[in-house]
């Protein structure tokens, strides 16, 4: 059986086998079960002696690989089958989200303070990102493990001030970088109007920023899953998406696809967050803010758990993007609202039943809804200011779009 090692923050968990039928196999370390902080893995992967066999170990480890064209180019590169997790993490596995790295069993334990990088002049940086839509996460060059879950061409980077690197071996990275898609112009200038809206009205939301790098626009994310010690080291911070946590493969991440749905996320919450009170109010305002702005893909892999200190906690929101800005794009939400079928056919009455399938409060939900509708209605015009010089045609057309759903909403509710 082919094996790799676990490793979480550089400490080996156990390893993941495949057998020669294909089927994955994961199993803990009996000395990592006998660690008394000992963390698992994934809600779905409980610390236990017995292994995980097939679908049961599939979903946390499917759902740290890329997704769907970058995944099929990725396999194509390698020279693997794009069906075969084991063989892409074999490959592509050392700079994942969270805390998680896998190495080829045998391979050199990863250090903890490794620091390896390979700084990019503008010239290379922009051959790397023009070179992304045909080479995903830089597949298959010398040194580079890097992988990232979602179908959008983007690249885990080291930023230090203006510098900007690539992270060598088993060196963390701290920041995402996304260029403008093609097939979607402006997404990038829509998803940092987006994201700025929502830190301005409260929203848990990383450090973002826009750069042109040869002409194309790039929003740039912080990574909320690394954080650094006194000396200034970065260090991982675990993680998982919603779609992990319950075990529920990557390819299942709609709800029209047997994903999840919203009632599946608040009973999450309600059982594995350390303080779920405050994170499914702070999930009711994530998602009462994807529906203003019109985000019909706010799926379960969009939504994480972030492992910090003892602590299981909402993780702050990511990939806000109005996708209605885009016509030809479906407007079924990922999650559907009580029952609704499009992002514009939402009234109070999906609201209310949304609260009764998710045992909350409607007063309470109701209050959430108006003085986030006023929030965002009060903060729009001073955001699309800050924002225009990005692109000031896509955030005008968004900004009207979301002001007019928030308006409408709020008159509704009255």
């Amino acid at each position: 059986m082919k094996r790799l090692i676990v490793y979480l923050n550089g400490e080996h968990v156990g390893a993941l086998g495949q057998d020669r039928s294909g089927l994955l196999k994961f199993r803990y370390s009996p000395e990592w079960l006998n660690q008394p902080d000992a963390l698992p893995l994934s809600r779905s992967l409980p610390l236990r002696n017995e292994p995980f066999i097939g679908k049961h170990a599939r979903p946390f480890f499917a759902g740290i690989l890329p997704e769907e064209s970058p995944r099929r180019q990725i396999a194509a590169i390698l020279g693997i089958s794009e069906r075969n997790d084991f063989a892409m993490l074999e490959r592509i596995g050392g700079e994942c989200a969270g805390a998680v790295s896998l190495l080829p069993d045998g391979a050199p334990h990863p250090s903890m303070g490794e620091s390896r990088i390979q700084e990019l002049s503008d010239k290379e940086l922009q051959a790397i990102i023009a070179e992304l839509p045909r080479r995903p996460l830089m597949a298959g060059k010398e040194g580079v493990r890097l992988s990232l879950a979602g179908s959008q061409d983007k690249l885990p980077v080291v930023i230090r001030e203006s510098m900007v690197a690539l992270p060598i071996g088993g060196t963390p990275s701290t920041h995402i970088l996304k260029p403008d898609p093609e097939r979607f112009p402006g997404l990038a200038a829509i998803e940092f109007f987006c994201m700025t809206l929502a830190k301005a009205i409260g929203l848990n939301v990383p450090p973002v920023s826009i750069r042109l790098i040869g002409g194309k626009s790039c929003i740039i994310v912080q990574r909320y899953d690394r954080t650094s010690d006194q000396a200034g080291a970065i260090m991982r911070v675990h993680q998982e998406d919603f779609c992990q946590a319950l075990g529920l493969p990557p390819e299942r991440k709609y709800q029209q696809e047997g994903g999840p749905l919203l009632r599946d996320c608040i009973s999450l919450l309600r059982e594995w967050s350390t303080i779920p009170a405050m994170d499914i109010r702070e999930f009711l305002d994530g998602l009462i803010f994807n529906m203003l702005i019109g985000n019909a893909d706010a799926h379960g892999k969009n939504y994480s758990m972030l492992y910090r200190k003892g602590e299981r906690r909402l993780a702050p929101f990511y990939d806000l993007v109005c996708t209605l800005a885009w016509p030809e794009l479906s407007k079924i939400p990922a999650m559907k609202l009580g029952q609704s079928d499009s992002l514009e056919a939402i009234a109070p009455a999906h609201w209310q039943n949304m609260a009764q399938q998710t045992r909350l409060g409607w007063p309470m939900l109701r209050e959430r809804i108006a003085v986030l509708c006023h929030k965002t209605i009060d903060a729009l015009q001073d955001t699309a200011a800050q924002c225009a010089a990005v692109d000031a045609t896509a955030i005008d057309r968004v900004s009207g779009i979301i002001e007019a759903r928030a308006s409408s909403l709020l008159q509704q509710m009255a």
